[in-house]
């Protein structure tokens, strides 16, 4: 049985085996290059009577990002992409969520990628709800925002020999989010 949008109020952390912070780039102007980061944390406030009221914060280890091809990795963990030894964490923190409909909604937060920091807004479709083999309440959330990676100082390319650049400056960020809730036995003692 799943719960209500009521029942979903709470705290949450994201389960990192069961969510996909990832990304995919243009390469060459011909192809497209798929990745994802492995090594993230994050925490969410749901508020089911008033989801404008619910705030959100992750922080992604940049050094684990996997395209695949480690030698493609290695480069960008260098200062020419994300320099991930001066800049170990991407942050994203909500400022705002809107509410779209029962089951989508705008998310807008800051996101922190080297040492620049810039407004994004991320739909999201709430993709359902459930008590797993476990006990622990699961919520589930899609999403996805492109980006300009010039705009967070992230500019390094390559001219093509017959025109265009190795690496697009459009990222699309997507979000495969499982979370799962805490406290359930502190909120029923906070109830009562």
């Amino acid at each position: 049985m799943t719960a209500t949008i009521q029942e979903l109020t709470g705290d949450y952390v994201l389960d990192p085996a069961h969510t996909r912070i990832g990304f995919v780039a243009r390469h060459a102007m011909v192809t497209k290059v798929r990745g994802a980061f492995h090594q993230f944390e994050g925490t969410a406030h749901l508020d089911g009577g008033d989801p404008a009221r619910s705030t959100a914060q992750v922080v992604v280890k940049t050094e684990s990002i996997d395209t695949g091809v480690d030698q493609r990795d290695q480069h960008l963990r260098t200062n020419d992409f994300l320099d991930a030894p001066t800049f170990p964490d991407i942050t994203f923190r909500t400022t705002s969520v809107e509410p779209l409909s029962d089951s989508e909604y705008r998310v807008t937060g800051d996101l922190t990628v080297k040492d620049t920091t810039r407004p994004v807004t991320i739909d999201f479709e709430y993709t359902g709800n459930a008590v797993d083999p476990y006990g622990n309440l699961r919520v589930g959330l899609e999403g996805s925002v492109t980006i300009s990676r010039k705009e967070f100082g992230v500019t390094w390319n390559a001219a093509l020999e017959g025109g265009g650049v190795l690496v697009g400056d459009k990222i699309v960020l997507e979000f495969d989010i499982s979370a799962i809730k805490q406290g359930q036995q502190g909120q029923q003692g906070q109830q009562g």
